[in-house]
């Protein structure tokens, strides 16, 4: 029997559930993934909200007896899979599972580096002395030692990071803690699993240490692999983009130097002299990245060619030298513990990556950037384009290869993402609607306000959400393109909402902020780029999605610049290319947020007017579900009125 004839309406499936949906959709896609994983083909499929995406590709997967790797976008979907839909179809349609889900190791605890800060002389501070029995306690009796068990201690609260694991501070067999290592047990059991579910950021990791496709395997986190089904695979580029290109925070050396001051510690070898050298990388840390110019809290501004020569050649050799030292340090004491030499490795590979920011790069291939994000400085690099690191390393080394997301076409056209992802070959694709009737579940808004470069336009903007609040009393994400708008907007609309829950994204974390707004059915949301896409908030709490504008990238990121200059010197327009295929598929993920069921109803509104006047706005239109259009305000009082 086929993937297709499990699900489909003569199906175990259909037998057990009552009320079971046929979606002919998911159907489809499960024939393509099938065939995907038979020919050892690439496919690319778009699945619209409501296909049945998920359980299309689990059953093949399952049934294909390949080693199947499914990455998703978010943590989230992590969880759906191995807590609701693996159980399903284990219980309804018999499969065998045999599977495993792998998190980022800055989810699990190390047990060393919890042993080492217990026993260093920063245990006794009070931050740090209230959370430290609740995390020992919670270790013993863990199976997993995932960070999502531990509700004792605060999702931010410092401590986790001090006792984490990460690829930069694990040790390897060779640690006292290997065989209890929750680590070790996750990767013990994907080994045996045939299929196992991660996310984008531990598979591009993963594919980062291990090395070129033709080389050994290095530094390898996921067991080896037959297959690899991409579930939100319109993320793929910009995690691609963080893992194949390297960067350096301050707080990635405080972080650095914290370890070696508590493994020294913990081990009575924190003399003098060690003190010293922990102290001039500090303190040379400090110097270098004062010399680095950096963006107000704007965004990452791009340095120029031959910036480190001079002073700023001094500061940046004087960090290398410090570190040198440190590294020295960490070496002869490697006899009395691993800790050592792992210290050692990473302050080597920091040494290696300020040395490729400081080199520059190839002009072209690569850009070299600094930031500050909440007052801490960052350097780093970045490949301009990752299309034949992805092509090289993952279409032409996996032998099947499963694209798929609900947004991956801009205009009804796979062709811009095959441009990203480096498939310049032909492939399986399909666009499978979703089941929803659009026309009569949502209306798209899209009111006449000046442009959003205009002086009167965030007037004009409040004014709108006011009413649209007004008018569907709450429950409302009002999604903005950067920081400062959303804290405008927030600021002039608090005053017109008395009387409901208001919340502005950085009030608390995002889990909370969600749980709050599902739970009190009223409120309104003010949040940026993380809650456009990711967010589920089925049923009635969400019935209203504001966008603020188009969501451009911003044209002064350097990485965005060199993207178009790059695509300029192929003789093509950045803009038409680029620009508005990228900002096409975001707004595209934006206007998801609102339909997640047949049951959801509402309103997105749109406040650009450009989508309206401009040439291009008929691209993000076209890119759209085919949801009801209202030009004026007493258009969607008369949807609202026939939904209510």
């Amino acid at each position: 029997m086929r993937s297709s004839e499990l699900l489909g309406a003569t199906g175990p499936l259909a037998s057990a559930l009552a009320g079971y949906e046929l979606r002919e959709p998911q159907l489809r896609m499960a024939e393509m993934v099938e065939t995907a994983l038979e020919r050892e083909g690439v496919a690319l499929i778009e699945a619209g909200t409501g296909t049945g995406k998920t359980l299309a590709y689990l059953v093949p997967a399952l049934r294909s007896g390949r080693k199947v790797i499914v990455s998703t976008g978010t943590r989230a979907l992590q969880d759906q899979i191995m807590e609701r839909d693996l159980p399903a179809l284990t219980r309804h349609l018999g499969l065998p599972v045999r599977a495993a889900c792998m998190k980022g190791l800055s989810n699990y605890l190390c047990r060393r580096r919890f042993g080492e800060l217990k026993d260093s002389p920063e245990s006794e501070l009070p931050s740090v002395a209230r959370h430290l029995p609740l995390i020992e306690a919670w270790s013993q009796r863990s199976r997993l030692g995932d960070r999502a068990e531990l509700a004792e201690v605060p999702e931010d609260d410092p401590v986790w990071a001090a006792v984490q694991s990460g690829s930069d501070t694990r040790v390897g067999p060779r640690c006292a803690h290997f065989e209890s290592c929750f680590v070790t047990a996750m990767r013990r059991e994907a080994e045996d699993a045939q299929l196992v579910v991660v996310n984008h950021h531990l598979f591009f990791a993963d594919l980062a240490m291990r090395g070129p496709a033709d080389g050994p395997r290095g530094g390898a986190v996921l067991p080896d692999y037959d297959a690899v089904i991409f579930d939100e695979a319109h993320q793929i580029e910009d995690v691609a983009t963080l893992f194949f290109g390297v960067q350096v925070s301050e707080t990635m050396i405080e972080r650095l130097l914290k370890d070696a001051e508590r493994a020294f510690s913990a081990r009575g070898l924190l003399d003098e002299r060690t003190d010293r050298v922990l102290r001039t990388v500090l303190g040379r840390a400090e110097a270098f990245f004062e010399q680095v110019p950096a963006g107000g809290g704007e965004g990452r501004v791009e340095l120029p060619a031959g910036l480190f020569e001079g002073a700023r050649s001094r500061a940046y050799h004087d960090l290398d030298a410090a570190l040198e030292a440190m590294t020295l340090v960490c070496r002869r004491q490697e006899s009395e513990g691993e800790s050592f030499g792992q210290l050692a490795r990473r302050t080597r590979r920091i040494r290696d990556e300020l040395a490729q920011v400081a080199d520059g790069g190839e002009p072209g291939r690569q850009i070299t950037w600094s930031d500050r994000r909440r007052d801490r400085r960052v350097v780093g690099a970045s490949p301009v384009d990752v299309s034949a690191i992805f092509r090289d390393e993952v279409i032409r080394r996996v032998p099947s290869v499963v694209l798929t997301s609900a947004t991956l076409t801009v205009s009804g056209s796979f062709q811009f993402v095959k441009r990203r992802l480096g498939v310049d070959f032909e492939v399986d694709e399909a666009i499978l609607e979703s089941p929803f009737d659009y026309a009569s579940q949502a209306a798209l808004y899209v009111p006449p306000l000046p442009d959003p470069r205009a002086p009167g336009y965030s007037d004009a903007a409040v004014d709108e959400i006011a009413r649209l609040v007004a008018l569907t009393r709450g429950g409302a994400f009002v999604l903005c393109t950067s920081v400062r708008m959303m804290e405008r907007f927030a600021a002039r609309a608090r005053p017109r909402l008395r009387g409901r829950p208001i919340y502005v994204q950085g009030d608390a974390p995002k889990g909370a902020l969600l749980e709050r707004f599902r739970r009190d059915g009223d409120a309104v949301l003010f949040a940026t780029a993380s809650f456009w896409q990711g967010v589920d908030v089925p049923g009635d709490a969400l019935r209203l999605v504001i966008m603020d504008k188009l969501p451009f990238d911003v044209p002064s990121d350097p990485l965005v610049e060199a993207r178009c200059r790059r695509v300029e010197e192929e003789g093509e327009s950045a803009f038409a290319r680029y620009l508005v295929p990228s900002a096409a598929l975001t707004l595209k993920q934006g206007f998801g947020r609102l339909v997640r069921s047949r049951r959801d109803r509402g309103v997105v509104a749109v406040l650009d007017g450009r989508l309206r006047t401009k040439g291009y706005g008929k691209v993000f239109l076209r890119s759209l579900p085919p949801a009801r259009r209202c030009d004026t305000f007493e258009e969607v009082e008369a949807f609202w009125r026939s939904i209510s």
